[in-house]
């Protein structure tokens, strides 16, 4: 039976609603930890399938049920945050989620009618547009660059595309090979040839080498998981406890190249614990080690300049052939800010508690690289990592990159895994290894290959060790970033509009 059969468009509306909300709600099992690639196909499939002749109205009205669901399912990890650390009762934990949902659906939802609105219906403009609106994820209204298509290929074949086009490249073929097989079940098989190119050339891109590790020492690291509770972090009789849990933790890793603690490992500002700050340092610089450390940067003088609280989320990095600071760039909704937090206190009263959740300064670009042991060391703080170009610029010029987290916000959920997924394929789109070090986990080593050497179980205190090479070298992605595939699908719309129907129809009711 075909999809002519089955006749969709024929269809009522609200079995189609149904059936998008579903396909959007089962794609986040395709991402870790499940890891059920093939749902990334299916998923995007129906809703292409469900759009067959349908008008640009209705095809909004399934475009944001896709998205609903989507976002519902794929961002409920969410919930952690709000309702256990952010004093919100279940209700409005949920129904906050749902706004989410539906807001972000609106993505979803506005591609779909311009889909149908102005273009023909087949895979090579669906394609395009649906990359086009992953863009747009990552900076309109700041970014949530969270459940792309192409994360369920990490390390799942088609992420060989990643070193040459990045995450929208793995996720535009992943969307054509979706759609093309729709089209064969319509039984126009000419289908087959664009999907066995993407398989062949994913064979073929494998085969590239674009980086090579120097002929150095490599780097060994100690990443400390000192797994302190949310709920007990940022309060202030725990605070020295935190710092008496990282120091013992330490003590037995000085003396290697790198001692690394996770984001605001230091929960306080650092003018309260300076004393704490220099004495480590000292340690550290007499052991012959590196110690980096993610705190709470309060830049004094550059306050006093600008007349404001400039406080920032950072990594310092001291000791033994050590320099730098790094100051987190992009501050990421419901993770180190709430947006409209004066509006949404009364709703989230533990953010009055906690000064990561509000009030947090951005970094300015470009930020120098870390010099760790005469060699330039790339950092991407918590959410960040999720930003592809801007883990793409930080990564430029590095031998090494790092990244710091603290996930306890999300833990029990599927949120640390699927951030973890993203730092793999943001070290095989760069040809950098990365140290990923987080409170609670998921702490990782990740090779220059999207893999995971060595791995610390969650909510554990411990110390994970890897010794790490330097590499040199530029895949292309990090020397051309987005821009072939945004260009590539820019040049297929503007032929799929040329080649547009001369009659559209945009009526609510379906064509007969």
């Amino acid at each position: 039976m075909s999809l002519k059969d089955i006749n969709l468009q024929k269809m009522p509306l609200a079995l189609l609603c149904f059936i998008t909300l579903i396909a959007g709600a089962a794609f986040s099992f395709s991402l870790a930890p499940y890891g059920y690639w093939w749902l990334a196909l299916l998923s995007p499939a129906l809703l292409y399938a469900c759009l067959h002749e349908r008008s640009a109205p209705q095809a909004f009205i399934l475009g944001w049920c896709y998205g609903i669901g989507l976002w519902f399912v794929g961002a409920f990890w969410l919930y952690t945050s709000i309702h256990e650390y952010g004093d919100t009762n279940s209700a409005v934990s949920v129904l906050l989620i749902g706004l989410l949902a539906i807001i972000m659906g609106l993505f979803s939802a506005i591609s779909t009618w311009i889909y149908r609105r102005f273009f023909p219906e087949t895979p090579l403009t669906f394609t395009p547009i649906w990359i086009l609106f992953e863009w747009l994820k990552t900076w309109l209204f700041t970014g949530f660059p969270w459940l792309f298509v192409g994360y369920a290929f990490t390390q799942a074949y088609l992420d060989a595309y990643a070193p040459l086009f990045g995450i929208f490249g793995v996720s535009f073929v992943a969307v054509l090979i979706a759609t093309a097989c729709v089209e064969m079940i319509k039984k126009r098989f000419f289908w087959v040839i664009p999907i066995v190119l993407i398989l062949v050339g994913a064979w073929g891109a494998n085969l590239l080498n674009f980086v090579t590790p120097k002929n150095e020492k490599p780097l060994s690291v100690s990443l400390i998981q000192g797994n302190i509770p949310q709920d007990l972090k940022w309060q202030e009789a725990y605070q020295y406890k935190t710092l008496d849990i990282y120091s013992a933790l330490s003590a037995s890793e000085w003396g290697r190249d790198l001692v690394l603690w996770p984001e605001s490992s230091i929960p306080m500002l650092q003018t309260s614990v300076q004393p704490f700050i220099d004495e480590v340092s000292e340690h550290a610089k007499l052991t012959g080690s590196a110690w980096g450390v993610g705190m709470l940067y309060y830049d004094v003088s550059a306050s006093e300049h600008a007349n404001k609280w400039l406080l920032y989320n950072a990594l310092m990095l001291s000791g033994k052939d050590a320099s730098g600071l790094y100051k987190k760039q992009r501050l990421v909704p419901f993770g180190e800010y709430v947006p409209f937090a004066g509006l949404l206190k009364w709703v989230l009263p533990a953010l009055q508690n906690d000064p990561s959740g509000g009030g947090l300064s951005a970094g300015q670009a470009p930020q120098p690289h870390l010099s760790i042991k005469q060699h330039a060391l790339g950092v991407a703080i918590c959410y960040e990592v999720a930003y592809p170009n801007l883990t793409r610029l930080n990564a430029i010029g590095s031998d090494y990159m790092t990244t710091i987290s603290n996930d306890a916000w999300f833990t029990g959920t599927a949120g640390p895994w699927q951030h973890l997924q993203m730092v793999q394929m943001r070290a095989k789109e760069n040809g950098r290894w990365f140290m990923r070090a987080t409170n609670t986990g998921v702490t990782a080593f990740i090779n220059e290959h999207g893999q995971i050497v060595a791995q610390a179980p969650q909510d554990q205190a411990l110390v994970l060790r890897h010794d790490v090479p330097a590499f040199t070298g530029q895949t292309l992605y990090s020397r051309l970033g987005d821009y072939p595939v945004l260009v590539f699908s820019a040049i297929l719309l503007l032929l799929g509009w040329r080649y547009r129907p001369r009659t559209i129809d945009v009526s609510f009711k379906s064509r007969r």
